[in-house]
């Protein structure tokens, strides 16, 4: 927490490990990490290969601030080279939190378990208002459009096990330029992410990814997101 407090805005980018660098996808995400250091944004990646490669080179090429969650696993996951800042994690749990904790959005491209792990992660915790909500979005229509017509059709029409604003929660794009403009729209303050959500008091939590203002410590009964994510103040802990 001490060494992702000051890193500033940043948007978590997911995807596979096992994409070739020579893929469609792979160059996709390098341009993405590319476009959100142009932006001010620090690149979070999984710290691997693949995609998460991919995004960190982008952000590294362009002088930004490119960082790493990596994790122990069975087959050790090697960080990539483009990293200015590389945390390694023990448990997926704790790394998930700071995927979420200093994100002010995700961008998902196609991947496997774990991809889909950190997309319904965050839909969960924008669903049951954890976490103010933030941009989400998909990168490739053809990779993604089974998933969300089966969410459409058997998640929502079939069986009614979720609500029709629920699909608000994230978007789908072929093109990561306007995914990087969505996102800086709703950072600034000119678009407003699921406008249908109820939020909390403006004045009672941080926005994602900022401190608490005047340092001051805020109430962890009423957990929003970003800084206020689990009532913990990076500055002074844990204060549940």
């Amino acid at each position: 927490m001490d060494q992702l407090a000051t890193i500033g805005p940043a948007v978590s980018v997911f995807g596979s490990a096992r994409t070739a660098r020579d893929s469609h996808w792979y160059a996709q995400a390098q341009e993405c990490g590319r476009l959100l250091a142009g932006r001010g944004f620090a690149v979070i990646t999984g710290g691997g290969p693949g995609i998460m490669e991919a995004a960190n080179r982008g952000a590294h090429g362009a002088d930004g601030r490119s960082i790493g969650l990596n994790i122990t696993l069975p087959n050790e996951q090697h960080a990539n080279a483009y990293l200015t800042l590389e945390l390694n994690f023990r448990y997926f749990f704790i790394r998930k939190v700071m995927f979420v904790k200093y994100a002010r959005a995700f961008i998902v491209f196609p991947g496997g378990f774990g991809t889909l792990d950190e997309f319904f992660e965050a839909m969960t915790l924008m669903q049951t208002l954890k976490i103010a909500p933030f941009p989400l979005i998909l990168i490739g229509s053809s990779y993604w459009s089974g998933l969300v017509n089966w969410m459409r059709q058997t998640l929502n029409t079939e069986h009614h096990a979720i609500s029709p604003s629920d699909l608000d929660l994230f978007r789908v794009t072929d093109n990561v330029a306007e995914a990087v403009e969505m996102i800086h729209e709703v950072h600034s303050g000119r678009a407003c992410w699921c406008s249908n959500l109820p939020r909390f008091p403006e004045d009672s939590f941080p926005r994602p990814g900022e401190g608490t203002r005047s340092g001051r410590r805020q109430p962890s009964r009423h957990v929003r997101s970003g800084d206020a994510w689990m009532g913990i103040d990076p500055r002074e802990g844990d204060q549940r």
